[in-house]
Formats: C-alpha cells, structure tokens, sequence
C-alpha cells in the first residue's frame, strides 16, 4: 500500500506559528505531527509515502529525508504554486502503482487504516470516504449515503437545520488508482467539490466508511489545545500514562507539577513555579521562580521568567516571556517573540516573530 499526505496548506489559522513552522511540523506532544502520522502509516503496514509539497518545503524534507529513520521511503513531490487537493494528487499520478490513502496533514485521528482497507476491499467501490457524526454540521461537508455506504451526495457547510445528515468528511480517503484519471492536470482541483461529485455523476461508486473514532483538524489555535487536552485524558490515544510524562518529568521538582504534563529533555523549572495542569514543556524550556504555566502549549527553547504567567497559550520555539508578565487566554506567541516585563498580553492576542 501506498499514502499520499497532503502537506502543502500555508496554515493561514495558526498564524504566526505557521510563519516559520509549516504546519505538518508543529508539535503534538512535542513530535512534530506530521511524524506522528507517519509512523502510525508504519504500523498500519504502509511503507511508500509520498509528501506532494510547498509551504516552506525545506522544513520537512530535512526532517525526514528519505524516510529510512522511520522505516519508510518517503518521494517529495514540491509544489510551484497550491494545486488544491485533487491538483496536489494528480501531480504526484506518476508514482502511484495501486489503491492509497489519502490523509490531510492537519488532523488528528484514531481511525484504523487496516480496517478501512478491509472494508473498501470488501465494497469494491473507487473511494472509500472516512466520515465521522459531529453535532453541528454546518462548518463542513456533509456526505449523504445509503444503508450500504453508497454515496449520493455531497452539501458543502449546511445551514445547521437544513442539513441532510450529520456525517462528515474527515479527510482520510482510500482511492483507486482509476479516480487519479479523473482529474485535470496543470490547475489547481478539489476532490471533495469537483472530483467527487463528477466520479458520483460518471456512475462511479465511493462508499462511505463512518466511525466513531476521534477526529479534529489542528488548523485553529484553539483545536490545537484542545487536542493535547484530549490526548491528556486519553480520548485520543497517544501512548501516554496518566499524570506527568516525558524524558524529562525527572528533572523537574515534584512540588512544581499540578499533572497532567508533559516534559521535554533539559527543562529547567524553579521549585517554586507552577507547572500545569494540561501543559506541554518542549525541549531546552525555562520556568523561573513563582512563574505559572497551566493549560499551554510551549514548543523549545522558552522562557518564562520570574512571576510571569501563562493560561491557555501557545508560545513557539525561543519566545521569551518576561518577568511578572501576564499572557492571556487563547494567546499565540511566535518563534522568538519577547513579550516584556510585567506586560499585560490580551486575550487571543497574536505575537508574531521579530522582524
């Protein structure tokens, strides 16, 4: 088997982290996601990876290489200009031999690959469409299906009481090397608003695939920390322990740690900060004394100094926070920013990088 992951987004919504990280390597649990997604392709027994990309290309391509780290061979097809979903797999037509996924490089799922295999092997369809039911759903595409599976329809973002079902498109797709014909070459397509609903027209079967596994795009501020949150509590399975983890949780004074957290290697923490609840240490991180961090995310290389305080924030890699200074809730702070002294960061506020 084969996976195309679709890397190649600018993530406009996590701004200003995504002005220096493309989003496919911002960390979850301090592994870079796009990582994570591939070694769970390993363990699902797909080896050939191909990454069609092209917002700052270079971060990944570095990080992986040729994939033999992790036991895969990983091809990088670079994208001149955004091709969209559908562009983005024609452009890589060349090198698929057979049936392969399709996985967009920003969520976060729990979904068997091995058996939705075996569940598309078993309908015999063109595409298999990994759906999930969420409450509300207005902010996505709404698949409508038989009893079978098979698809008839797609809404596009339904008005919350007009909407046909509550399943949606959760971005994991099994294709057939066939669909890949279907698409036109050289602009960029949708598969989920041209390609899909023209395979459907041409009497072509996609099936549906629906679970009730976990599902959240990583696309927002507020998504990203809520998805450590659930990794935390074990809704979505991580491999983590309840209370503290980490190569570093040793390192760290015991009277520091309200659990749950998750520690890096060579953080330094006062015995008198507080660290936690639902908190992230990245690699090379700093608390000083009396400083609080809870519910927040801090990628390597921070700083908080003395009596600073942090809740429910994001600060990227070698931002400095300085003492006595206070970020608000649902704040982002980008690589390198330094937020001053006893400063007073709003709510939701976005830091970016110096220039």
């Amino acid at each position: 088997m084969q996976a195309v992951v679709l890397v190649g987004g600018e993530g406009t919504r996590l701004r200003p982290l995504t002005l220096v990280t493309p989003k496919p390597m911002i960390p979850v649990m301090n592994v870079p996601f796009l990582e994570r997604t591939l070694i769970r392709l390993k363990e699902a027994g797909i080896d050939d990876v191909i990454l069609p990309a092209g917002y700052l290309p270079e971060a990944i391509t570095s990080a992986f290489g040729d994939g033999s780290r992790l036991g895969l061979n990983i091809r990088y097809v670079i994208e001149e200009t955004p091709l969209g979903t559908a562009g983005a797999l024609k452009n890589v037509q060349q090198y698929i031999t057979g049936p392969f996924f399709v996985l967009n490089g920003d969520v976060l799922t729990s979904l068997d690959l091995r058996a939705m295999l075996a569940n598309h092997q078993a309908k015999g369809g063109v595409a298999s469409l990994h759906l999930i039911k969420v409450d509300d759903p207005s902010a996505f595409g709404c698949v409508v299906h038989d009893a079978n599976g098979l698809i008839s329809a797609f809404v596009e973002k339904p008005k919350r009481d007009e909407a046909p079902t509550n399943e949606v498109n959760a971005g994991t797709y099994l294709l057939e090397a066939e669909v890949l014909d279907a698409i036109p070459a050289g602009r960029p397509v949708s598969i989920e608003r041209e390609t899909f609903p023209q395979l459907i027209e041409a009497g072509k079967r996609l099936y549906a695939y629906t679970t009730a596994d976990y599902w959240i795009d990583l696309g927002r501020p507020e998504a990203y920390l809520d998805a450590h949150r659930h990794v935390f509590d074990g809704t979505m399975p991580l491999g983590l322990q309840p209370g503290t983890n980490g190569p570093g949780v040793k390192g760290v004074p015991s009277s520091a740690i309200i659990p749950p957290v998750f520690v890096g290697r060579n953080v330094r923490v006062a015995p008198d900060a507080k660290i936690g609840p639902y908190t992230v240490l990245g690699d090379d991180c700093e608390v000083g004394s009396g400083a609080t961090v809870a519910d927040s995310l801090l990628w390597d290389g921070v700083v908080v100094e003395a009596g600073a305080s942090l809740d429910w924030a994001i600060v990227a890699s070698r931002a400095r926070i300085g003492a006595g200074a206070v970020v608000g809730r649902g704040s982002v702070i980008g690589h390198g920013a330094v937020i001053a002294s006893n400063a007073a960061v709003g709510e939701n506020a976005r830091i970016p990088a110096p220039a």
